[in-house]
């Protein structure tokens, strides 16, 4: 239950903002997608960022929290870029491409299993984040790292992606777009990347069975990625989800 704007009582223990990342380890692929199919996956409150005529941006990530102030745990993403309905930019496609590029753009998050029950219930209650709780396994290749998902028993994909870089990020920006009991939500972040390399493809993913992997593979899914990012150090602070 909320026990106020700011704070919130989640499994005996409370929850205040900023929510904070001290560590963590993460990779994510993106994909151009066909927007009209993506388009299916995302609420009407929402709508695709196309960044070319009829092709918007899939990204599938996994992350290794360990230490975050909702706990250690595993986590596999998947989400597209979005507008609020009926706000696109002035300027079709070169103007979400900016957006994009300067970090404007938000994500619709449509899955996001983990692997500890405390999460699951905080990210769901706070930020309306549709987390489930699943089996993850996120595995050191050396030069690679590998994210395998069982949902509900059943193999629903595995991910993995390239490893290292040298670039650091001082500070950037992340907006998530949700839904909390139906009404559109927006979330700000900031995070601090060492450790970052970024490619142009390098993802393999081997889809397995279940809702996720169909819905993949109804947006073209496995084929080469747009580019995959990496980052070996993480830190993050979120706030509190505001209504659009």
């Amino acid at each position: 239950m909320t026990t106020s704007a700011l704070t919130y009582a989640i499994q005996g223990q409370t929850v205040g903002f900023p929510v904070e990342v001290r560590d963590a380890t993460s990779g994510a692929a993106t994909f151009l997608v066909p927007a009209s199919a993506a388009a299916r996956l995302i609420p009407a409150q929402f709508e695709i960022a196309e960044v070319l005529p009829g092709r918007g941006i899939c990204s599938l990530a996994m992350v290794d929290y360990k230490d975050n102030d909702l706990g250690d745990y595993n986590e596999i993403a998947v989400g597209f870029m979005v507008v609020p309905k009926g706000s696109r930019p002035s300027l079709p496609y070169l103007g979400t491409m900016l957006d994009l590029i300067q970090g404007r753009l938000a994500s619709y998050i449509t899955h996001m299993p983990v692997n500890q029950s405390f999460t699951c219930a905080a990210g769901s209650m706070i930020w309306g984040y549709p987390k489930t709780l699943q089996q993850i396994d996120i595995e050191d290749l050396g030069s690679h790292a590998r994210a395998r998902l069982v949902y509900d028993g059943e193999h629903a994909l595995t991910l993995t992606l390239p490893r290292g870089g040298k670039r650091s990020v001082a500070e950037s920006s992340i907006t998530t777009l949700s839904l909390i009991e139906g009404v559109p939500h927006r979330t700000h972040a900031t995070q601090r990347i060492e450790g970052m390399g970024i490619r142009f493809g390098g993802a393999r993913i081997e889809l397995g069975t279940g809702r996720i992997a169909d819905e993949l593979r109804s947006l073209g899914l496995p084929k080469r990625a747009l580019m995959c990012v990496w980052m070996e150090h993480m830190e993050a602070r979120f706030g509190p989800p505001e209504k659009l």
